[in-house]
């Protein structure tokens, strides 16, 4: 698709989108309130079976999938699926499955979502929902088109700490929020250098790969590691700074992509294969209005070889406002200070927020009752947008100013490259039909 096309449809699919949000009530197969609701779990390593196993406390899992013949079937007997298949067009096949969670690498992410979209089939997806912003922008259209529930898992949008915290900022507790500062600090591993080799007995390689650009096996971009290449992952940012970036940007307040988003980073600490940073350091701006007081930052660090953290805590987030500060981490720390950096005890909101404190609830409540889920698949696209324009940032090493009505970067065709990503050479079939 061209430049101007794809601009022509961005701006399309995003008033598409706002119109649909006002009055958005999903018309999916309803799901009586004493009926379990019907999962298919598709992506079945470390992410797939903890979800598999939450979900199974509270719903039925009518199908496990996985090109993996070893992880399909172990986490089956797990779980006591009633299938256990390869393909996950079968799942989306079943008229019997109400909702399918997403725990595929994340090149998958939206493609497979899209798909059970159109099949009529609730989501909850992993996060990033999307391994590029394009396709979180054809995943929010595709959710409200077909108005089925499309759940982020970004789970500290269901804990109350956070979601407490979050209504004590708005309620002003330190002023004017104007700035974030968000981190991700801890010590993975060296991948080392691999060479290509013919995959393991019982994998479907070629269904792993789907729709991204074909590339031998090699060991160390497979389970796990996949996060760390570009073809497959969206590294760590995207990994685990996906938490941290979407709490930090619902405390300070702001919707829709920052103006400017800025990155510094690479390896500073890994020689091996991995082609994503392990240090990085980022910046966005939302102006506002553009008066004093409207604008707002938010700050992102990453480490990835030390186990020194901030306050003790390997993530968390400092809000500053103008009467104080607030310190939050999904670890379970909670400290608020005023001006003189005084300790301000035993805080809690004025109006507590009504919510359901399980991920995985919410999203079978929103199915149940028609309404959005707390992560809901716009909220999500607003953050991993964030992980997006910082990979890109850092990839390219320089700023970049966000058209933020049509998102584009402005005067780079280099970055808009990477808004979206180059598929399989001759095509695949789980290529958004959009593109």
């Amino acid at each position: 698709m061209s430049d101007s096309n794809r601009r022509t449809f961005l701006k399309h699919t995003a008033a598409t989108v706002g119109a649909a949000t006002a009055s958005w009530t999903s018309t999916a197969r309803a799901v009586a309130a004493n009926d379990k609701i019907m999962l298919g779990v598709i992506g079945c390593g470390g992410r797939g079976s903890g979800l598999a196993n939450d979900f199974a406390k509270i719903a039925e899992i009518g199908y496990v999938c996985d090109p993996d013949e070893s992880q399909r079937e172990r986490l089956r007997k797990t779980v006591n699926a009633r299938q256990a298949v390869d393909d996950f067009r079968r799942v989306l096949d079943d008229k019997a499955i109400d909702a399918v969670v997403v725990a595929t690498p994340d090149h998958w992410h939206a493609p497979m979502a899209i798909m059970a979209c159109e099949a009529g089939k609730h989501v909850y997806v992993e996060k990033p929902q999307s391994h590029n912003l394009l396709e979180s922008r054809l995943l929010v259209d595709a959710a409200r088109r077909h108005q089925v529930v499309v759940q982020q898992g970004t789970q500290s949008r269901s804990n109350l700490l956070v979601a407490n915290a979050v209504q004590m900022l708005r309620e002003g507790i330190i002023g004017d929020v104007l700035v974030a500062k968000a981190w991700n600090i801890q010590r993975r591993r060296n991948i080392g250098h691999q060479q290509p080799s013919a995959p393991p007995t019982g994998v479907d390689y070629d269904m792993w790969v789907g729709p991204a650009e074909f590339v031998p096996f090699q060991s160390n971009r497979f389970h796990y590691n996949w996060h760390w290449w570009f073809n497959f992952g969206t590294g760590d940012i995207g990994n685990d700074g996906t938490h941290e970036l979407d709490y930090a940007r619902w405390g300070l307040g702001v919707e829709g992509l920052p103006t400017t988003a800025m990155a510094m980073g690479g390896k500073y600490s890994f020689d091996d294969d991995q082609q994503f940073p392990d240090t990085a350091t980022c910046a966005f701006e939302w102006p506002g209005e553009g008066t004093v007081g409207k604008r707002r930052q938010l700050i992102f660090e990453m480490r990835l070889w030390s186990n020194n953290y901030p306050f003790n805590c390997d993530s968390g987030v400092e809000f500053y406002g103008a009467n104080g500060r607030m310190l939050l981490s999904k670890r379970g720390k909670l400290e608020i200070y005023s001006q003189g950096n005084e300790r301000i005890e035993n805080t809690k909101p004025k109006e507590p927020p009504k919510l359901i404190d399980n991920h995985q609830a919410d999203f079978l409540d929103a199915i149940r009752t028609g309404r959005k889920p707390n992560a809901d698949v716009a909220i999500g696209h607003d953050s991993v947008a964030l992980v997006h324009l910082s990979n890109i940032a850092v990839r390219l090493g320089r700023s970049l100013k966000v058209d933020t009505s049509a998102e584009r970067i402005v005067g780079d065709d280099e970055a808009n490259q990477l808004l979206g990503r180059a598929y399989r050479q001759g095509g695949h079939w789980a290529v958004p039909k959009n593109l």
